[in-house]
């Protein structure tokens, strides 16, 4: 005699699916991180698209967007911006230290 299960009646999942390989979440990282298209098709054969940003996604302000056609643009003025920087500085590591001496500085008392 077959128990009850936990699935409802009304589930329309079949008995020949077959789930033991899947991997529960396997491209909800990617999908959270860079975003997803939404593509609705209507019956006339047009269709409505649209994205949802990710966490990762940057979006330009229109006067700035003016400049760039696309990613790529945007990526090689921002590196050509960050080789003008110079290397990362040891002091944003070392938080609150004075930089010329290495004391702790601290936010109450004033530098003497």
């Amino acid at each position: 005699m077959k128990t009850k299960t936990s699935q409802a009646k009304d589930d329309d999942m079949r008995p020949e699916y077959d789930f033991t390989g899947g991997v529960r979440g396997k491209y909800a990282r990617e999908l959270r991180e860079n975003g997803y298209t939404i593509r609705v098709y209507n019956a006339d054969g047009t269709f409505t698209e649209t994205h949802v940003l990710g966490e990762k996604t940057v979006i330009l302000a229109p006067d700035v967007s003016e400049y760039f056609p696309d990613s790529q643009a945007v990526n090689h003025a921002l590196r050509t911006l960050l080789s003008l920087v110079p290397e990362k500085r040891k002091a944003v590591a070392r938080k609150g230290r004075n930089i010329r001496d290495g004391r702790t500085v601290s936010k109450n008392r004033a530098r003497v």
